[in-house]
């Protein structure tokens, strides 16, 4: 008999960056003392432009003191990959999750996050596509629909994915996203556009996506919790 597999899966709504962060931060720490189970943090970002821990600031193409005019924050971050931004209609999952348990590698990991938006993305018609030659994420032809920065300490996950339904693709223009240079920036509004496909609310969209992560990394038993159900701080 399957063994049943849970996952706890937070609805927060939009979530300032600094707060996700120590949010994850501390389940992480959880999780590794086993105090909680795997969970999924699904939410979005007010405008964040974020630097993995390369600290690749030439691929920001504006004056840091540009960005508060322009609405949007800087962070540096211990994950990995390169620049990217976060902003609103873009859904960001964050997984805390044990890859010991789930007998998962760091590699298949990765792919498994990128399957999960190509899945996505087949549901709406959209052919997308994983990494080619280091350049990671989810790709419709040449244009970046997901971006992938995810950062692994003990077994523990966190970081994880981020998938554009919907965001202000302009901000993309003040970045070399994820330091790949000469490549466009899509979403799944733009990708639709042209066909029939009408798209529902961007909630049902961010749950579908989360239906897709949990089934490709093997949970069948799904807890879902809003913001209102859980005690979190500020």
């Amino acid at each position: 008999m399957r063994i049943p597999r849970k996952l706890e899966v937070w609805r927060l709504g939009t979530v300032n960056y600094l707060k996700a962060l120590k949010l994850q931060e501390k389940l992480a720490s959880d999780r590794k003392i086993n105090k909680i189970s795997d969970t999924l943090l699904s939410l979005q970002h007010p405008p964040t432009y974020t630097l993995g821990k390369r600290r690749t600031d030439y691929n920001l193409l504006v004056p840091e003191s540009e960005l508060k005019t322009m609405g949007a924050e800087l962070h540096y971050t211990q994950r990995g990959g390169d620049i990217t931004f976060h902003g609103p209609h873009q859904a960001v999952l964050y997984p805390i999750i044990s890859l010991r348990d789930i007998g998962l590698g760091a590699r298949k990991y990765v792919e498994n996050l990128e399957s999960t938006m190509i899945d996505l993305s087949s549901l709406y018609g959209v052919k997308a596509h994983g990494q080619r030659k280091c350049e990671t994420g989810v790709w419709v032809g040449d244009r970046k629909i997901g971006a992938i920065g995810v950062r692994i300490s003990s077994g523990i996950t966190s970081h994880g994915l981020a998938y554009n339904i919907d965001p202000d693709l302009t901000f993309f223009k003040h970045i070399v996203p994820c330091g790949i240079a000469d490549k466009d920036v899509t979403s799944l509004r733009r990708e639709t556009r042209q066909t029939d496909m009408v798209l529902p609310d961007e909630e049902v969209v961010q749950d579908q996506l989360v239906t897709c992560f949990a089934r490709l990394f093997g949970y069948n038993d799904i807890i879902w919790k809003d913001k209102n159900d859980l005690e979190i701080d500020g």
